[in-house]
C-alpha cells in the first residue's frame, strides 16, 4: 500500500520533467558532388557536309530522229568515243527524199504561176486579188519546201560535243517514231564531269554555290582532286526526299571516269553556324538529335538542361540550341547529379 502511494506521489513530478526537456529533431545534411566546369561560349564552326554520289556531265542527251521511219545505219556502239559534227545514225531517206522532191515541184509551180500572174497583173488583165493570191501561194509553197528540208536534215543524228556514247536504245532495220530515243550521249569527251551528291535539308541550306571541295574515289588518279560547288537543287527529288549538289572539279579528269561511277565529297561550307562544343561527356542520354546537360548558375546547384545536338567531331558535341543564358558547364561528376544537386566546384 506504501509503494503505490509513493507511486502516485511522483507521477506528477515524473510527467512535468519530461514536459521541460527539448527533444531535437533528427537532420539529414546533403553533401555536394564535386564537379569540374567550363565556360559556356558560342563559336562559329565551319561543320563539313560529308556525301557521295555518282560522277555524271551536265550535257547528257537523249539523241533521236526528228522524223519517224526505218534506221538504216548506226555508225556508233555503246562505249564510243565521239567528235562534235561526227554523223551516228541515219534513216532510210526514201520516203523523205520523196516529200521533199514534191515540195521543189510545188514551190517550181508556184514560182511560174506567180511570175505569170505579175506579168497580167502589170497589163491589167487579171485583179489585184489574183496577183496576191498568187503571192501567197509562192510563199506557201517556199515554207513547205523549207520543211521538208528542214526534215531530211534532221533525219540523221549527229553528235553536238565531244563525249561518249552511253547506252544504244534501237537497231538497224527497226521502224522509229519521231521523238524516239536512239543514243543516250554525253558531252565527256571535253573532261566536263561532275559529281552529283545527295544532301539532307539541314546540309542543302548550309552550303553554297563556290564552296570548297575535295572528291575522293578507287581510282589511281583520283585519291584526292580538289573541287567546288557549281549547282544546288532547288527542289527535293520525290524518291529519296533529298537535294542534289553539284562538284565541279578544278582539273580535267582523265578517260578512266565513266558516267555512274561512285565518289565521295568533302564541303567546306563557306559560312559558319553558331553552335556551342562541348565534350562527350557532358551529354547525357543522348538520342537521336536530343539529349541534356548539367549547368550552373550560382556554381552551388546543378540544373539540368535539355538540348538540341546538331553533330559530331572527333572529339565534341555540337549543340545548337537549350543553352541560351548558360555560363557555365559541368563537364565531369554529372552521373551523379540530379535537378537542383548542390555541387563544389574542383579544380
Amino acid at each position: 500500500m506504501k509503494t503505490n502511494r509513493l507511486y502516485l506521489f511522483l507521477l506528477p513530478v515524473i510527467i512535468a520533467a519530461c514536459s521541460r526537456s527539448e527533444i531535437k529533431p533528427y537532420v539529414t545534411t546533403e553533401v555536394p558532388v564535386p564537379v569540374k566546369v567550363i565556360t559556356l561560349q558560342q563559336q562559329t564552326v565551319y561543320e563539313p557536309v560529308y556525301a557521295s554520289g555518282s560522277f555524271t556531265t551536265d550535257d547528257e542527251t537523249m539523241r533521236s530522229f526528228k522524223t519517224g521511219g526505218i534506221v538504216q545505219h548506226l555508225f556508233v556502239r555503246e562505249g564510243d568515243a565521239i567528235k562534235k559534227g561526227q554523223l551516228l545514225a541515219t534513216l532510210d531517206l526514201t520516203e523523205i527524199t520523196a516529200q521533199v522532191t514534191q515540195a521543189n515541184l510545188a514551190y517550181e509551180k508556184a514560182q511560174r504561176d506567180f511570175n505569170r500572174l505579175s506579168n497580167l497583173y502589170r497589163d491589167s488583165v487579171v485583179t489585184l486579188e489574183q496577183f496576191q493570191n498568187a503571192r501567197t501561194g509562192l510563199d506557201i509553197a517556199n515554207e513547205q519546201l523549207k520543211t521538208a528540208r528542214f526534215n531530211k536534215n534532221f533525219s540523221e543524228i549527229r553528235a553536238t560535243e565531244n563525249g561518249y556514247v552511253l547506252r544504244k536504245f534501237v537497231n538497224e532495220g527497226q521502224v522509229v517514231s519521231p521523238g524516239t530515243p536512239v543514243f543516250q550521249t554525253n558531252g565527256a569527251g571535253d573532261g566536263n564531269w561532275i559529281l552529283r551528291v545527295a544532301v539532307s535539308d539541314g546540309q542543302w541550306s548550309n552550303l553554297s554555290t563556290g564552296d570548297s571541295a575535295i572528291i575522293t574515289s578507287d581510282l589511281p588518279d583520283m585519291k584526292s582532286v580538289r573541287g567546288s560547288v557549281t549547282k544546288k537543287s532547288e527542289g527535293v527529288d520525290p524518291v529519296t526526299g533529298t537535294f542534289t549538289i553539284d562538284i565541279k572539279p578544278r582539273v580535267s579528269l582523265s578517260r578512266s571516269v565513266a558516267s555512274g561511277m561512285f565518289g565521295k565529297v568533302k564541303i567546306t561550307p563557306s559560312h559558319g553556324r553558331k553552335l556551342w562544343i562541348i565534350p562527350y561527356d557532358a551529354l547525357l542520354d543522348g538520342d537521336g538529335s536530343k539529349g541534356y546537360v548539367f549547368v550552373t548558375h550560382d556554381r552551388r546547384k546543378a540544373i539540368r538542361t535539355n538540348v538540341s545536338i546538331a553533330g559530331i567531331t572527333r572529339n565534341n558535341m555540337l549543340i545548337d540550341g537549350g543553352l541560351e543564358g548558360c555560363n557555365s558547364l559541368i563537364v565531369s561528376g554529372s552521373a551523379y547529379l540530379s535537378d537542383n544537386s548542390l555541387i563544389n566546384i574542383i579544380h
